[in-house]
């Protein structure tokens, strides 16, 4: 839909957007030359009846008239595909995250020649205003009666609701006045997808789970669904089980199957996220978690491309600590009643010195205590850790028990601030004889 200022004028925009074209369907009532020799209620005398070669309809040299437009000639004429394309009859629907091309034409359609002819194109939405096209130091020079000049604008789709190409020439006509001519082309994006998350935390990994639905009218080729996790987080994407032939198959990736969703379908992705206490920054923040982003590219059924990114996602809010005390190495094998070494780390987690600290066995908390125990001294005395410094320390202990048993109940106290901190989460280990 156009709309243009009162008065003559010797020009006139006209606007194709270009796509890419769509299969031509074509449904007519097509039936087999069979039909017309032998009905459904007369029996068939022979399984496969030959056509009357003095019947035109049935004949093959019979030509393509009006009376044989309706014969089905090979099996695929049923499908209705015509093989033709169509070539988009408007704007057609336009969709968050695609390119936006149109080709403009500004026709002459006067009796005279016009000159110096000024041409700009913008997109103009409800935030801002984009410039596409601006000849205002190039003009062009003349455009001859019955004659045009063309042109190809494109603009990346990052914004929903309504859209406005506004198309505007100041030009010189044939009595030399100087006129202006705009039009507004009008036209509305939606959004082809959505995207819902939820985020589960299963004891120090955290589990990612997106599920995209198509809002769009056509197959959707997912092309990249990537999640891009933020610093100091790492991302895998799990999938499921494969048959052990396609495992070591050299096809695998070159052959592999497409990810299709139809129209009002939905996928799912499962991604396993895991933070990293390496590096020299902090890792959390109080009263938010940012996990990282996904980054969303596919085609529709013809390869135009379309792409998205969503917002950062974010975790469960995470409580702010001071310190992290976790365990670094444990030997593999455990022995009865022998003495056997944990390494720890324990880091420090703000902007400030903190400690000397003191690492100890909470009794209280310990669930069992003659199982697993300290052998040595029970407090284990730490230098003060600069900050986002780390320190690593050991504690021997010793098994009095036989099978699975748990280390816990070590805590973290601070000499200074007097504060004593969570202690470290349980550890199974499995306790063998010599």
């Amino acid at each position: 839909m156009s709309t243009t200022t009162q008065g003559p004028h010797s020009l006139a925009f006209r606007v194709m957007r270009l796509c890419r074209p769509s299969l031509h369907v074509d449904l007519p009532l097509l039936f087999d030359p069979s039909d017309l020799v032998h009905g459904e209620d007369i029996p068939l005398l022979s399984p496969s009846p030959s056509p009357a070669p003095s019947d035109p309809l049935l004949s093959d040299s019979a030509e393509l008239d009006y009376r044989s437009r309706f014969l089905l000639r090979h099996p695929t004429d049923s499908s209705g595909l015509s093989g033709l394309l169509l070539l988009p009859q408007s704007f057609g629907a336009i969709y968050l995250g695609e390119t936006f091309c149109s080709y403009i034409s500004i026709n002459n359609s006067s009796n005279f020649e016009v000159r110096d002819v000024t041409i700009k194109a913008e997109i103009q939405t409800e935030k801002q205003r984009i410039l596409l096209l601006d000849t205002t130091k190039s003009p062009v020079e003349s455009i001859r009666s019955g004659g045009r000049y063309d042109f190809i604008v494109e603009h990346d789709v990052k914004e929903l609701g309504a859209h406005t190409l506004v198309c505007t020439a100041l030009y010189s006509d044939g009595d030399s006045e100087r006129k202006y001519l705009p039009q507004f082309f009008k036209f509305m994006v939606a959004n082809p997808l959505s995207v819902r998350t939820k985020v589960r935390v299963v004891k120090d990994t955290t589990y990612l789970e997106a599920c995209i639905e198509n809002h769009t009218k056509s197959t959707l080729y997912m092309g990249q669904v990537e999640f891009e996790p933020a610093q100091n987080w790492s991302a895998t994407l799990l999938k499921p089980d494969e048959h052990h032939t396609e495992i070591s198959s050299p096809a695998r990736e070159i052959f592999k199957a497409p990810i299709l969703i139809r129209s009002g379908g939905i996928q799912n992705y499962l991604y396993r996220l895991q933070s990293s206490s390496q590096g020299s920054g902090p890792l959390k923040q109080e009263g938010g978690n940012v996990l990282g982003k996904l980054q969303i590219t596919w085609q529709t059924n013809l390869g135009e491309p379309g792409r998205l990114q969503t917002q950062q996602i974010l975790g469960t809010a995470i409580p702010r600590q001071d310190v992290d005390l976790r365990i670094v190495d444990i030997p593999a094998a455990i022995r009865l009643g022998r003495s056997f070494q944990v390494h720890f780390n324990l880091m420090n987690l703000t902007d400030r010195e903190l400690g000397p600290f003191k690492v100890l066995l909470s009794e209280n908390d310990f669930p069992d205590k003659s199982a697993v125990m300290v052998n040595g001294l029970h407090k284990k005395e730490l230098p003060t850790l600069v900050a986002y410094g780390s320190e690593e320390f050991t504690l021997n202990l010793i098994a009095t028990k036989l099978g699975v048993q748990k280390i816990g109940g070590i805590t973290v106290f601070d000499t200074i601030e007097k504060k004593t901190y969570e202690h470290l989460p349980d550890l199974e280990i499995f306790v063998d004889l010599e």
